[in-house]
């Protein structure tokens, strides 16, 4: 899953600081091994996809160098790998690089803009069908996750804050089951659960994220320094992607493979795909990441993770973190950039030059 049970919980982040400033990372200077972490997600089940047909390695043996791609069953223990410098890359969201990684001093870099969420995340009232609704109810949710941001950017919408209701802290495991239960009204989730709790006649879709587009993002992110030192190694994870998603087009049997391997049936990875705006060129993905309106997001990203005190124990502001476009513009302190987005080698896909 793209989140877990203990998804983003302050306890995390404060582990995931202590050691991203304590450990070295998986390595700067040239080196010929790498590792790479991903976990189940309809955005990011082209990487499992990529190793089982050979495409890793074909990519790898071009470069002359060796990548081991594993899969977690938890999402947010990949990223605390990642930051650790067990690992030299990870599949995340831009929320999360930016509190895990980014905030625990790990200097991090966007290589691949894979995707946004563009309906997979929805706020679902039960017996009600209108937002304005939600006031005064308990709200399930995957505290301190993108369904917690999905819900602070909803509520002005109608005029509403987090202090006109009560979040109530829920496993996503346990979403679907709780949703059953007379004591829940109103909950935020994402997809397949979204799909799962909407089969019942009484659930309604009240908003999602593609009335957010743009802002819920999926990334394949790597170690600044081992990228400096290694570009040979970007150079193949580009490589590797686009040409996985480019076997998404010319036929079922990747996808079929990739709903097999994600729990689901090609329908209903078809279903996950349909609410997911995922980049399958990379000029739509330089597009993307070159854009105005990526840095509108980060703004709105970084003033909610601000606020919800995951920026770091001595953030003083939602600008505690510089973020570096590829305009080389910063958002925030420019003396304390950790994350980055870099579209050189998406550029590269675009222009044949891998």
């Amino acid at each position: 899953m793209r989140y877990s049970v203990k998804t983003i919980l302050k306890a995390v982040i404060g582990a995931a600081a202590v050691m991203g400033f304590a450990l070295s990372p998986a390595g700067a200077a040239e080196k010929k091994d790498f590792k790479v972490a991903w976990s189940i997600y309809v955005g990011w089940m082209p990487w499992g996809y990529a190793v089982d047909s050979g495409i890793v390695k074909k990519w790898a043996d071009k470069y002359g160098i060796n990548i081991e791609v594993k899969q977690f069953n938890d999402y947010v223990e990949s990223i605390n790998q990642y930051t650790a410098g067990s690992f030299d890359a990870v599949t995340v969201t831009n929320m999360d690089a930016l509190s895990i990684p980014a905030a625990g001093g790990v200097d991090t870099t966007a290589v691949i803009v894979g995707d946004f969420s563009n309906g997979n995340d929805a706020i679902i009232l039960k017996n009600k069908d209108k937002l304005a609704d939600i006031k005064g109810q308990n709200v399930n949710l995957v505290e301190f996750s993108v369904s917690h941001y999905l819900l602070a950017r909803a509520l002005p919408t109608v005029g509403l804050a987090e202090k006109d209701l009560k979040v109530v802290n829920t496993s996503d495991a346990d979403m679907a089951a709780a949703y059953k239960t007379a004591d829940v009204s109103a909950v935020v989730t994402w997809k397949p659960i979204v799909s799962t709790i909407l089969e019942s006649p009484d659930a309604h879709k009240v908003f999602d994220s593609s009335q957010i587009p743009g802002e819920i993002i999926d990334l394949m992110v790597a170690n600044t320094a081992v990228l400096k030192d290694n570009p040979k190694f970007a150079k193949a994870l580009a490589g590797i992607w686009y040409e996985t998603l480019a076997t998404m087009k010319d036929g079922t049997k990747s996808k079929e493979a990739m709903a097999k391997a994600s729990g689901t049936d090609l329908k209903g990875f078809d279903e996950q795909l349909a609410t997911t705006k995922l980049f399958s060129e990379p000029k739509d993905a330089v597009a993307f990441a070159t854009s105005e309106d990526l840095k509108k997001t980060t703004e709105l990203v970084s003033k909610f993770l601000f606020e919800k005190s995951l920026l770091g124990k001595d953030a003083k502001s939602e600008g505690a973190i510089g973020v570096e476009f590829p305009d080389k513009s910063v958002f925030g302190d420019k003396g304390n950039v950790k994350f980055r987005y870099d579209a050189t080698f998406m550029k590269e896909a675009e222009d044949g030059k891998l």
